[in-house]
């Protein structure tokens, strides 16, 4: 029976891809350690998840392993061996801030935990597609260096510019620049990958993602934007917008549309590929555009209050030029626009809560 071994697995792009693949006929094999309790607290662990996926999904299989073990990955891709068909990489340290907290902690996970995922790979199943969740955070601070201009609520790009149109695509560079710590250990986890599909020919590939969300995001202050957002929306949480007038952009891709990315290329894999991905143009706000439509949700006003101080590498605007993996892969669309989004993370808290309160 074809394998897909996923990390990260508990996690909102790990769990979307669990169900997926499962849904597509592959038996899958989840690695995960519920690391996010770890950077985040309580409130962003992701157990709830690893339970769901145990009851809902018979043939899951589940190992409490941390990526940086290389002799626990290497176990688990020894036993399965040729019959892993993809690897589905999505475990990560995932914030600036925590990473300047502890970077070797940082480092370990999203640097040589992948390498020990790469290596296992090309070892035990070299044939199997290698599927990584990058970062546009490899493009450091780079795109804050455009001519962004200041409208009501927003940063904006003229559309004459080169990335106005369609926004930023892979051409962009990724030196020269203020990267985070997070960042770097995220680009050097991103050449890795590409270095392994060019140099041994693997079909390894890296989705550079914009913001990734959906109502299976466990999200806190530090990570997960949106999810956080409705979050303090639904719960009257005060939340705190950190500089650039609140009027940065951020593209925000569902996680289904982007797991069903990550099929596509498993059908008609590439090697040493590279992608921006994200909602685009078709799926982006503002800080401030975000707060309006969750008021708009809820029916109320948001607590929220503006800091000046802007967090360190943070991008004033980003939106994915989607059109190379579109190119490549014109069967993929995406299904959910922001208010999809929105709308769906609200219902799934909302639900929540009421059954919190009949327990």
């Amino acid at each position: 029976m074809a394998v897909a071994v996923i990390s990260g697995s508990a996690g909102l792009i790990g769990a979307e891809a669990t169900r997926f693949f499962a849904a597509k006929g592959l038996d899958v094999v989840g690695i995960d350690n519920d690391m996010r309790r770890e950077f985040f607290g309580n409130v962003a662990s992701t157990l709830w998840a690893r339970h769901r996926l145990q009851i809902e999904l018979k043939g899951y299989r589940h190992f409490d392993v941390d990526i940086r073990d290389q002799l626990a990955v290497t176990d688990i891709f020894k036993r399965h061996n040729k019959n892993i068909e993809v690897v589905i990489h999505t475990a990560a340290q995932p914030s600036h801030d925590w990473a300047a907290k502890a970077p070797f902690v940082d480092f370990s996970i999203n640097a040589m935990g992948t390498l020990n995922l790469l290596e296992a790979t090309r070892q035990y199943c070299p044939e199997a597609c290698f599927i990584f969740t990058s970062t546009n955070k490899v493009y450091g601070d780079t795109p804050n260096q455009l001519p962004l201009v200041e409208q009501a609520t927003r940063w904006e790009l003229p559309e004459t510019h080169v990335f106005g149109r369609y926004g930023i695509d892979e051409s962009m560079s990724i030196d020269h620049t203020m990267h985070s710590l997070f960042g770097a250990s995220k680009v050097a986890a991103d050449v890795l990958v590409q270095e392994y599909g060019r140099y041994f020919s693997m079909k390894t590939v890296c989705f550079r993602g914009g913001c990734l969300t959906g109502p299976g995001h466990s999200g806190a202050q530090l990570h997960g934007f949106l999810s956080y957002l409705v979050k303090c929306a639904v719960s009257d949480t005060p939340y705190i917008v950190f500089g650039y007038g609140g009027k940065q952009v951020r593209d925000n891709i569902h996680s289904f549309d982007l797991v069903n990315a990550f099929w596509h290329f498993f059908e008609a894999p590439r090697c040493g590929e590279v992608y921006n991905i994200g909602g685009g143009r078709y799926c982006n706000c503002s800080m401030l555009e975000a707060i309006t439509k969750c008021q708009e949700l809820t029916d109320r006003e948001m607590r929220w209050s503006y800091s000046e101080t802007n967090r360190a590498g943070d991008h004033i605007w980003w939106i994915s030029d989607i059109r190379r993996f579109q190119a490549h892969y014109p069967g993929w669309s995406m299904r959910y626009d922001l208010d999809a989004i929105l709308e769906e993370i609200f219902g799934a808290l909302h639900d929540c809560a009421l059954r919190s309160e009949t327990v």
